[in-house]
Parts: structure tokens; C-alpha cells; sequence
């Protein structure tokens, strides 16, 4: 009976130490909560504070049990982040087009819409992060998407 026993008290031993170590690399690896986020210009879009209460809310309505947050939940509900990043780059899209063509994205020739994925690209993949400081600056027209809604779903409101 003795062998059974010291199996049992090393599987649980090692079990519990591998979840500590997955625990400790989570926590090391997680994403940083920026103190601020800025515009180049230095006008402040917000603030950690204001981060951390929109987790919170989120965390209330139970959003962990039925969406994605970094790839996790896919198969219940759909990705937030990448709901955001679309709607973002779509603002982006819309905008340059307009500025730059006079029209639609949609209503672009393929090798204009290709040349503003490709300036898209760019601006939305550099890390523009400065861990010393712990502020994200953005692109004004990146402050702009965030300020005109674009991030609230269907059926919310700015109240």
C-alpha cells in the first residue's frame, strides 16, 4: 500500500508544481496595463485608471465565461480584441481613403486599397511601447477611431 501512497503524494506534488510554474510564466508574460496612453502630440487618451475600471466592468458582466481575450474562448463568443482592431482599422481605412482618394475604401482599385493595408499595417504592428515611462503612444488618427466610438458595440452608448 505504501508505493501507491508515495505515487499519489508525488503526482499531486508535481502537479501542484507545475501549475505554480505556468501560474509565475502567465503572470510574467502578461500584457502591459499602460500608465497612460498618448498621442505623438502628448494629449492623453487615457489613463490606467480608466483601463482598469473597463476591466472591471467587464469582469462584472462576466465577459471572461463567454468571450475572447487573447485567444482564449474562441469557440463561445466572439474575439474582442480583434472585434476592436477590425472596427479600428476600418475608421483607419475609411479615413485615409476619404483624405487621400475622395472616396469609399470599398470603392477603391485594388492597388490603392493594397497600398493603404500596407500603411495600415505599419502603424497599427509598431510597438510604439516604452516600458521605462509605461506609456503607449498612438497615432492622433488612432486617438480619433477611440473617441468616435468605434470600440462600442451594437446597442451601447456613450452614457
Amino acid at each position: 500500500m505504501k508505493p501507491y501512497w508515495l505515487a499519489f503524494v508525488a503526482v499531486v506534488v508535481l502537479s501542484f508544481a507545475v501549475l505554480g510554474w505556468a501560474g509565475l510564466r502567465i503572470y510574467q508574460q502578461a500584457p502591459p496595463i499602460p500608465e497612460r496612453v498618448v498621442t505623438n502630440e502628448g494629449v492623453v487618451v487615457t489613463d490606467r485608471s480608466k483601463i482598469e475600471l473597463g476591466q472591471n466592468v467587464w469582469q462584472a458582466l462576466g465577459g471572461m465565461q463567454v468571450g475572447s481575450i487573447w485567444g482564449h474562448g474562441s469557440y463561445v463568443a466572439p474575439d474582442w480584441s480583434a472585434d476592436w482592431l477590425h472596427r479600428e482599422a476600418m475608421f483607419i481605412l475609411e479615413r485615409w481613403a476619404n483624405v487621400d482618394h475622395q472616396a469609399r475604401f470599398a470603392a477603391l482599385a485594388a492597388p490603392e486599397r493594397a497600398a493603404l493595408v500596407a500603411r495600415l499595417t505599419q502603424l497599427m504592428r509598431t510597438n510604439t511601447y516604452d516600458a521605462e515611462t509605461r506609456t503607449l503612444t498612438i497615432a492622433p488618427l488612432r486617438a480619433e477611431a477611440y473617441a468616435a466610438g468605434t470600440w462600442w458595440g451594437p446597442g451601447c452608448s456613450a452614457s
